[in-house]
């Protein structure tokens, strides 16, 4: 099967994903500086080292060598970012998640998608709306995503079973939970798709939950939010949707049940109320194609050696506020691809951190 990739590009795009601190903004920018992984990766430590770091963690090649063979050996399949498979919808976010582990059928991935979120404690008026419009989404022909989670989430899968439905968990692909989803675990893997940009053998820990609430609403064209108290993940899959420019939908509630104050609140900020299929067609019959967006090369111009006083001098404009590095670079006289460069090698010694929208903060 052709993906796109060498093999050897594809195993250190793996190895760079998985370098500590190189989120999906510095995967991105690291293969724009350097054109592929397997040059970033070589050029890495040097970057650390000129950047002010003590030392770097990038995985050893037996570490990624493992992470392959423990998906291999649960029948999982990794879809890389620049794969012909990788989802089209993902790839539209500025910046997409490296890569996917999948277990299940990846074709799903290609369809319209719709995400369902909401309650974990949830009603059984709730659960029963979270069923009815993922089985009317599904015969509609759209693809249900949701987060595997206890309440609405199973609710929407139970739904979308028949015709199509897409996990997204937080640990690895192989990591059930909550464990009483176990059955509807198997059954989507076997008829749907489960997704988790996690290594296989990992478990759910906090800090993943917005990871993968970001890819729930980055595979889908729109997010609907059944019931939410108003802090919760569902808001935030809802705010990330908003951001990625997707629509977010909302099923209004009874002001006396705390669980519909998250959709009520949602719907005040102009989110598109949702009574049934026709709410969501309606929507969608006007909504904008959303495509990977041209993405112009920020280090052009830079050059290939940095002088490491411009590094510090470019250090000492950040601040703990997000500056745009266009901002920086008339502040400092010089290209916008010098100081992009500058930028990375700071943010690879943990003197910057680098954000979606080409902004930089300390």
């Amino acid at each position: 099967m052709s993906t796109g990739l060498s093999e050897a590009e594809r195993f250190a795009r793996v190895r760079l994903a998985r370098t500590d601190k190189v989120g999906p903004v510095t995967f991105r920018q690291l293969l724009d500086r350097f054109g592929s992984a397997a040059r970033a990766v070589e050029a890495l430590p040097d970057l650390i080292r000129k950047g002010g770091g003590t030392g770097h963690t990038l995985p050893t090649v037996a570490s990624v060598e493992a992470e392959l063979a423990a998906g291999e050996r649960i029948g999982a399949r990794l879809i890389v970012l620049g794969e012909t498979d990788y989802p089209e919808m993902l790839a539209a976010l500025d910046p997409p998640p490296p890569l996917l582990w999948t277990r299940g059928d990846v074709r799903l991935l290609a369809r319209p998608c719709i995400g369902i979120v909401g309650a974990r404690i949830a009603s059984a008026g709730g659960q029963r709306i979270a069923r009815g419009l993922a089985q009317q989404l599904g015969q509609a022909g759209h693809v249900v995503v949701s987060g595997l989670a206890r309440g609405i989430d199973g609710a929407a899968h139970a739904g979308a079973l028949e015709t199509g439905t897409v996990a997204v968990l937080g640990g690895g692909v192989d990591d059930i939970y909550p464990p009483d989803n176990a059955d509807l675990y198997v059954q989507i893997m076997e008829r749907g798709c489960i997704v988790s940009e996690s290594p296989v053998g990992a478990r759910a820990q906090a800090r993943d939950f917005p990871r993968r609430n970001r890819i729930i609403s980055g595979l889908s064209r729109g997010v609907i939010v059944v019931e939410a108290e108003i802090r919760s993940g569902s808001l935030i899959t809802a705010r990330l949707a908003g951001e990625q420019g997707r629509d977010v939908f909302a099923v209004p509630g009874s002001p006396l049940d705390p669980r519909s104050k998250g959709p009520n609140e949602l719907l005040r900020q102009g989110a598109i109320l949702c009574e049934g299929l026709e709410d969501v067609e309606r929507a969608f019959n006007t909504l904008r194609t959303l495509r990977e967006p041209e993405h112009g090369n920020p280090f052009d111009g830079a050059p290939d050696e940095l002088d490491e006083a411009l590094i510090e001098q470019v250090a000492g404009l950040l601040s703990p506020t997000p500056t745009p590095r266009d901002e920086l670079a008339r502040a400092l006289g010089v290209s916008i691809g010098t100081v992009a460069a500058a930028l990375l090698e700071l943010s690879l010694a943990g003197r910057a951190t680098l954000l979606a929208g080409g902004l930089v903060s300390r």
